[in-house]
């Protein structure tokens, strides 16, 4: 490798691959004027050779071969994007195993594997870098890595996906149905044609799971997290929550405290006046809770190509110098083996809407179940008379399990028509 060179294998050339040639090529010399490194790309390894890709590389510089890339001693860091979990997976531990640092967007690699590739890194001496895997272009990792190591996390939430929240927003402020905003994101792109894995929280929930490997030095995997999708809210919750002064988003949270390691995804109602509930459209936002620093929170583009390749490229612009400059950044270090609390255990305050015959005695009626099983009423409210009554509660701090049987007894009581939503409160008072 010469001094001030270093040269890249690309495992992937989509969107995200694509964008990140792009910026090498167009900010080569101002990297270099920067940072005293020239990158280079020098290999490709993508599926299909005969497409057509817009970044300024020699056809000879294409592969459809990984192993190819990987296993070239003219490549110096790889860098994969092509996702999924194998070849990812073996394609990694290999550049690793051979000295080559990597960086990687691989959210789902990580989230399951992340724990082997940490050791693997940590082995081989060399750097595994990984900022781009949770919220796109929101720098994120480095900060609970490196800026917040000294400090004592103790929260972490924050909108990681784009496609929910862009959805949230259009029936938050438009009071489209869930299909509508749904169908409106597919259209821009913003959802895929099966958008199971964002509308169900799937994709959330493996980033919550790296969160909270990094923040707290946990073996979290995304098997871990307790997980509810956006797909059963109605125009009708985003009013409601709109009329107490709260906003509907799908929220990471990742805590911890003397009882363990808690991290869910779920929709949870958040004050209209906290700094999360601004975040519209596709934007992501991390609310990070620590003990010197206070409250912290990072905004910004969570997806697409040229957002997602910026985080890339620092990575890789980390990694180069560091191998240039025969050190490495800041390690995982040995991930301890924390007590993941169960979702039963974990306490949030609730609203819960309630559809109930309009008659003396029902309130009373309905108020016992909730002290018969240790959930507080903090503040209720009827909203509408005769068939259309309905009661709005919020609970003070409640634990789930208690949550759930209130739940199923109130299920049983004549009076009560249906339970209809049942949603987490977080944050302050509304405003």
């Amino acid at each position: 490798m010469a001094e001030d060179v270093v040269r890249v294998g690309l495992l992937g050339c989509g969107h995200v691959g694509s964008a990140l040639v792009r910026l090498i090529t167009d900010n080569g010399d101002s990297i270099e004027a920067r940072t005293g490194v020239r990158l280079q790309v020098a290999r490709v390894a993508v599926r299909n050779l005969s497409r057509e890709r817009d970044v300024a590389l020699p056809a000879s510089a294409f592969t459809n071969d990984v192993n190819a890339v990987v296993g070239d001693p003219d490549v110096d860091v790889v860098v994969e994007v092509i996702g999924g979990i194998e070849p990812a997976r073996e394609l990694i531990v290999e550049a690793l195993k051979t000295g080559k640092p990597v960086v990687t967007a691989n959210k789902e690699l990580l989230a399951n594997f992340g724990k082997e590739l940490f050791e693997t890194a940590e082995a081989a001496g060399v750097d595994l870098l990984f900022e781009a895997s949770v919220a796109g272009g929101v720098p994120l990792i480095r900060p609970l890595r490196e800026s917040l190591a000294g400090d004592r996390i103790r929260r972490v939430m924050g909108i990681v996906n784009g496609t929910t929240n862009y959805i949230l927003t259009r029936m938050t402020e438009a009071g489209a149905s869930f299909s509508d905003a749904l169908a409106e994101a597919q259209g821009l792109g913003f959802a895929e044609r099966d958008p199971t894995a964002d509308v169900e929280g799937f994709d959330a929930a493996a980033k919550a799971a790296i969160i909270a490997t990094i923040a707290f030095g946990a073996r979290v995997v995304a098997g871990d997290v307790y997980r509810e999708g956006i797909s059963e809210l109605t125009d009708a919750d985003m009013a409601s929550a709109r009329e107490l002064g709260y906003v509907v988003k799908l929220l990471a949270v990742a805590e911890e405290d003397v009882h363990g390691v808690a991290v869910r995804v779920h929709p949870t109602m958040i004050p209209s006046h906290h700094p999360l509930a601004s975040v519209r459209e596709s934007f992501n936002a991390v609310f990070i809770e620590a003990d010197a620093v206070g409250e912290l929170m990072l905004y910004g583009r969570g997806a697409g190509g040229a957002p997602t390749a910026s985080a890339v490229l620092g990575d890789l612009i980390d990694a180069s110098k560091n191998l240039v400059s025969g050190g490495r950044g800041a390690t995982i270090g040995a991930l301890a083996r924390k007590p993941i609390r169960p979702i039963d255990e974990v306490e949030s305050q609730f609203y819960l809407q309630l559809e109930v015959a309009d008659q003396p005695g029902v309130l009373a009626e309905i108020a016992m179940q909730f002290g018969e099983h240790d959930v507080s009423i903090k503040s209720m409210q009827q909203i509408g008379i005769g068939a259309e009554a309905r009661i709005i509660f919020i609970t003070h701090q409640a634990r789930e399990a208690d949550l759930r049987r209130t739940v199923h007894a109130l299920r049983d009581v004549k009076s009560v028509h249906r339970v209809g939503s049942v949603l987490r409160v977080m944050g302050d008072e509304p405003g």
